[in-house]
C-alpha cells in the first residue's frame, strides 16, 4: 500500500482529503504542523507528499525546498492560495502538481494516482540503458542523469521528464497542452502554466542564455520545440 503524508493545518480538510485517499487503498499520515510535517519528511519513507502553503510554523514552499533538496518523490501542493506567483513559486521549488481549493477529492485522488503511477513507470524503465547525445549534453535516460561537458546538471522528476520528451521530439512545435497531457498525463484544461514554469528552468540549466534561447525555442502563439 502506498504510502502519503499530508500536511494541511484544517483538521476538516486534511480529514475529508485522507477519508478519500484511504477508500483508495492510500495509507494516509497527516501533520497539522509544518515542522513536524518536514521533520516527518525528511525522516521517513513516503511514495507522495501532499502540502498546504499556509501552515503554522516551516510554510510549505520551504517544506517543499528541503524535502527536493534531497528526496525524488512527487510532491503535490493543495492551496487556497490561487494567486499566479505561488502557483509559479511553488512550481518552480520542484512541486509537480498545484491544486487550488476549493477542489473535489475525487480531482486529488486522480491526480495523486496519475503521478504515482508516472513515477513508477519511469522508475520501471530505469533498467534500459539509452544514453542521448545533443548538443554537447548526454542523458542517460536509464540513470535519470543529464551532464553538460562532463559535469552532471540536476533535474526534478518532471523536468527530466520534459526535457526527454522534448529532445525525443526533434524540430517539432509542441504545444502546451500536448506536453502537460503526455508528462503529466492529465487533461490539459487542468493547468498548463505547470509547462511555462519546467520550460524556464529547463533553459535555466542547459542554454547558455535563457533569455534568449538558443535550443530550446518559444514558437509565440504554438508551442515550444527543441532545436536539433
Amino acid at each position: 500500500m502506498k504510502k502519503i503524508l499530508l500536511i494541511e493545518d484544517d483538521v476538516s480538510i486534511s480529514e475529508l482529503q485522507r477519508d478519500y485517499l484511504e477508500i483508495n487503498h492510500f495509507n494516509v499520515e497527516i501533520q497539522h504542523n509544518g515542522d513536524s510535517g518536514l521533520l516527518l519528511a525528511l525522516q521517513n519513507h513516503y511514495d507522495l507528499i501532499i502540502l498546504d502553503v499556509m501552515l503554522p510554523g516551516v510554510n510549505g514552499f520551504e517544506i517543499c525546498k528541503q524535502i527536493r533538496a534531497v528526496k525524488n518523490i512527487p510532491i503535490l501542493f493543495v492551496s487556497a492560495k490561487k494567486d499566479e506567483i505561488d502557483k509559479i513559486r511553488g512550481l518552480g521549488l520542484g512541486a509537480d502538481d498545484y491544486i487550488t481549493k476549493p477542489f473535489s477529492p475525487s480531482e486529488l485522488v486522480a491526480r495523486v494516482k496519475a503521478h504515482l503511477e508516472r513515477f513508477e513507470r519511469l522508475a520501471g524503465n530505469q533498467a534500459k540503458t539509452n544514453t542521448i547525445f545533443v548538443h554537447g549534453i548526454s542523458i542517460d535516460k536509464a540513470a535519470r542523469k543529464v551532464h553538460m561537458n562532463g559535469e552532471e546538471i540536476p533535474f526534478t522528476t518532471k523536468e527530466f521528464d520534459l526535457f526527454v520528451f522534448l529532445v525525443m521530439h526533434p524540430n517539432q512545435v509542441l504545444s502546451k497542452e500536448q506536453l502537460y497531457e503526455n508528462i503529466w498525463r492529465l487533461d490539459s484544461a487542468a493547468d498548463v502554466s505547470t509547462v511555462t514554469v519546467h520550460i524556464r528552468k529547463i533553459r535555466g540549466k542547459i542554454e547558455r542564455d535563457p533569455a534568449h534561447p538558443k535550443f530550446l525555442e518559444t514558437v509565440w502563439g504554438a508551442g515550444y520545440r527543441f532545436n536539433v
